[in-house]
């Protein structure tokens, strides 16, 4: 029995052929007003439930990488990946890591010097790799 004030979250993709889906018709709970119509969704809708969290905490942090480090329990570069991941998922482009590495501006250096330690530490990153790319930032 279907429970007559749940409400669902939005899909965004069809279940059957992984297509975009467009709203057909809205309604007022309240005045009982209904619209039928095609209505797009939003680019956030189209993301992943993880990703909209991530969002969330990064507007509460206000961007603050070392607090949404903290109350995410992840690195740096874990922080940096999954913003990747939203720009991605909100249709722009982003670039590498190497492009970055060689905007000193776009990054301070013990922010680089942290992101080149993290990868050493998860193995991304060899020794001589990391002593290649600091030296070439000198």
């Amino acid at each position: 029995m279907k429970e007559k004030n749940k409400v669902n979250p939005v899909l965004s993709t069809c279940p059957v052929c992984k297509h975009e889906l467009r709203v057909a018709r809205l309604h007022c709970d309240y005045c009982e007003t209904t619209i039928e119509g095609s209505f797009t969704l939003s680019k956030f809708n189209y993301l992943e439930t993880e990703k909209l969290y991530f969002i969330e905490i990064f507007i509460k942090n206000r961007g603050n990488i070392k607090q949404i480090e903290k109350e995410l329990n992840i690195s740096y570069p874990t922080v940096k990946k999954m913003l990747d991941e939203v720009i991605v998922g909100l249709g722009y482009s982003v670039e590498d890591d190497e492009a970055i590495y060689s905007k000193e501006k776009e990054e301070p250096k013990s922010a680089l010097k942290q992101s080149i330690l993290d990868k050493i530490e998860k193995g991304e990153m060899t020794v001589q790799a990391a002593l290649e790319l600091l030296n070439k930032k000198k």
